[in-house]
């Protein structure tokens, strides 16, 4: 992605958030998810920005989020609509897929677990079997591309520090707060930049309903299903990143 971005004339700064990737991890175990609240993930972009992007260039930058990262871009375009002068959102977390069981168990259980730091602390039912080096291609619930599935695993057995398998109780509580937050009446319709936000058909992780609901309250947005696309967009099939290169060249032009 940073290549395909700089071919296309870009400087790229990019980060790994608190608990992901090369950063530093909030528990004992590297492979759990763990926040306490989504400000500290603000203060993450903040420092990225004050210290590594503004000061390249006196020009408002693009940005580029996916997932979580999309969630707090939209927390950061909420406090700031001039921080960026356009963005661009793959699969942004506004609500997340309980693949099956009903969002109002999922609540209870999140309150519950939370009731006591140890069991906040452990993994979310099911998260600790979906370390990267365990899950086949079969079993993943993020990309149709076998091909790029397989370079990620082998990227991720090769620096192993980098690997999560997913998300605390605690974390999960931080998420609902935070998404609570961004349901409110006025809060989409506050975020002026112009962006252009991309849903994907078969997302397993979060509704793509919920992202088209929300674009459409924001004043300068434009919203994009691609229909075939799993997750991790940016790391799907030729056909699906084609669609998405030609989208987001538009709007950059533009």
């Amino acid at each position: 992605m940073i290549d395909e971005l700089r071919a296309r004339g870009f400087a790229v700064a990019a980060l790994d958030w608190r608990g992901q990737g090369g950063s530093a991890r909030a528990l004992a175990d590297p492979l759990k998810a763990h926040i306490r609240d989504f400000r500290e993930y603000d203060a993450d972009l903040t420092a990225l920005m004050k210290q590594v992007v503004l000061p390249l260039s006196s020009k408002p930058p693009l940005v580029l989020a996916h997932s979580m990262g999309a969630h707090i871009l939209l927390r950061a375009l909420h406090a700031d609509p001039k921080l960026f002068f356009g963005a661009v959102m793959t699969a942004p977390m506004l609500a997340v897929s309980a693949r099956g069981t009903p969002p109002w168990l999922v609540h209870i259980l999140t309150s519950v677990m939370n009731l006591g730091q140890a069991s906040a602390d452990d993994y979310v039912f099911g998260m600790k079997a979906r370390d990267p080096l365990r899950v086949s291609f079969a079993q993943n619930f993020v990309s149709s591309d076998p091909v790029r599935w397989a370079r990620a695993k082998e990227l991720a057995a090769k620096s192993p520090d980098i690997r999560l398998a997913g998300p605390t109780w605690g974390w999960l509580k931080a998420a609902y707060a935070s998404m609570r937050e961004m349901q409110a009446p006025g809060y989409a319709e506050a975020i002026a930049t112009p962006s252009l936000i991309f849903g994907a058909g078969h997302d397993r992780i979060v509704l793509p309903s919920a992202i088209a609901a929300f674009a459409r309250r924001m004043p300068n947005a434009t919203y994009v299903e691609l229909e075939d696309s799993g997750h991790e967009i940016m790391m799907e099939n030729d056909s699906i990143r084609a669609r998405f290169w030609r989208a987001f060249d538009a709007f950059a032009a533009a």
